[in-house]
């Protein structure tokens, strides 16, 4: 019988490893090794319980010292935290596809902006002094935005860019990830970087897509006053969903070990050098990993985008496009403007932005607080060749954007990706379209709506389209190519 128990107990500390020989330094509270040479043995005999553990340690450390110590190495071991505070093996299925579609922000994250917001100004913090101090806040922060100018942030700055921010910011990254789960590239258990987390938008909504039982290690690179609602804002997440917020900038962070994602959203543009903070992450990132980059989608933060994915994965180069501008042909890199972006529903508006917009001591600005809209630009990267549709170009199939001027007043077949949802103003309806080869803009204008071309109005932001006797025209007016879907296009999405 007393080999039978031993089989199934934990293995006792060796003491030759407590301590350092005789060094001035103290020994460490808790052999961490020993932690996890016991948690190791017993992950697939029983669940882990702190209290056994405690008793098998050199010193008898305190039991919540060895659960804090198994919350630490938890990811690293592959350990899920339950409930009732034992650890059992973590599920390590990549995370399923889920069908992202917020309609509101959720309203444990209001209730826990709201907090900040009263503890700093009060209950009445909307209105007088610091509900003006706020709005003017969030004009600065929109024009230097536009304008392309360096953006501080202190305390308040910092607090009206997450009254202005944290809804869409937590929508879009929902929506790029989905693009990894959809193939089970997205990891369940996935080591994170957030540079520049900013106030935790995107961190919120990584946690939200991600499945309950995943086990999280989060690190955040914030210098700014953002870290400290970024600190506020993670206190909500729950209990394997682990998070370590680094201050320092991107540029001085030094990144340990490889990260599956490495996540920039809504920073780029705000770096001196981004391409090159970009290609320093990749070095952290893993092999199986993924840089996602998200920008709003004005003019000059989705070109930004658009320019800093261009120099980091040129046509020759090791960085794929996994998506959403995919490049069809091998070889050829795009150098077209750039500017393209996905549009999904807009949230309901939060409390706080309404009462920060309903503040105002006049009805001259109405609505500018207000920021429900879920427009983005986003690219994602991956160094292991994996592309979200593996689709390219034959010559003897498909005309080539890059020579789409010998082909003008003809009808073709094409091989294009959509890149926008419809530009039109008027009659017809218009699509950004790319090919990954293409030097000038690309529409696709639909004149005549058919069963058999309603595909390019039906297809996702990013699907990958095939167009056969489409007419290629040149638009002096635009200065760009228009492809002319009319009742003799066929356009079939491509699986």
């Amino acid at each position: 019988m007393k080999g039978d128990a031993d089989a199934d107990a934990p293995r006792r500390a060796d003491t030759s490893r407590a301590g350092d020989g005789g060094s001035h330094h103290s020994p460490p509270m808790i052999d961490r090794d020993a932690v996890r040479d016991n948690a190791k043995y017993l992950r697939n005999v029983r669940p882990i319980d702190p209290d056994e553990i405690a008793d098998y340690i050199e010193g008898a450390p305190h039991p919540a010292v060895v659960k804090q110590t198994l919350r630490e190495e938890a990811h690293d071991l592959g350990l899920f935290e339950r409930e009732d505070g034992t650890f059992v093996p973590a599920n390590d299925d990549p995370a399923p596809f889920e069908n992202w579609s917020p309609a509101a922000f959720p309203d444990d994250y209001s209730f826990a902006l709201e907090d900040l917001l009263i503890g700093r100004y009060g209950a009445n913090w909307h209105v007088g002094e610091s509900g003006d101090r706020l709005r003017e806040r969030v004009r600065q922060l929109k024009e230097d935005y536009y304008r392309g100018n360096p953006v501080e942030y202190d305390e308040d700055a910092a607090l009206g860019y997450a009254i202005y921010h944290l809804p869409d910011y937590y929508a879009a990254v929902g929506y790029v990830l989905s693009d990894l789960a959809e193939r089970s590239l997205l990891p369940r258990n996935p080591r994170v970087l957030d540079v520049g987390a900013g106030t935790g938008g995107p961190a919120l909504g990584l946690h939200d897509y991600l499945p309950d039982d995943s086990v999280v290690d989060y690190h955040a690179v914030e210098p700014s006053a953002s870290a400290d609602v970024l600190d506020r804002m993670l206190g909500e997440t729950r209990r394997n969903f682990r998070t370590t917020v680094h201050r320092e900038t991107a540029e001085a962070f030094a990144p340990d070990g490889e990260y599956d994602i490495v996540l920039f959203a809504s920073v780029l543009s705000e770096l001196d050098d981004p391409a090159a903070v970009v290609e320093k992450y990749l070095d952290a990132l893993a092999a199986d990993g993924a840089i996602v980059a998200i920008a709003p989608a004005d003019r000059n933060t989705s070109i930004g985008l658009r320019e800093v994915e261009r120099e980091v994965a040129p046509a020759d180069g090791d960085v794929t496009v996994y998506s959403p501008t995919l490049r069809l042909w091998d070889g050829y890199a795009p150098s077209d403007r750039g500017w393209s972006f996905d549009v999904k529903p807009d949230l309901d508006v939060p409390g706080f932005q309404r009462r920060l917009d309903e503040g105002r001591d006049s009805d001259e600005d109405e609505g500018t607080f207000v920021n429900v809209d879920v427009q983005y630009s986003y690219s994602v990267l991956r160094t292991d060749g994996e592309r979200r549709l593996d689709v390219r170009g034959t010559p003897a199939r498909f005309a080539k954007m890059a020579e789409m001027e010998r082909h003008v007043t003809n009808r073709i077949d094409l091989l294009a990706v959509k890149l926008s949802h419809d530009l039109s103003e008027g009659n017809n309806q218009v699509f950004k379209i790319g090919d990954g080869s293409e030097a000038v803009d690309h529409y696709a204008v639909r004149t005549r709506d058919t069963v058999l071309n309603a595909d390019l109005a039906d297809a996702d932001y990013g699907d990958v389209l095939v167009f056969e006797n489409v007419l290629a025209l040149w638009n002096d007016d635009e200065e760009a190519y228009n492809l002319v879907v009319d009742d003799e296009t066929l356009v079939d999405r491509v699986a």
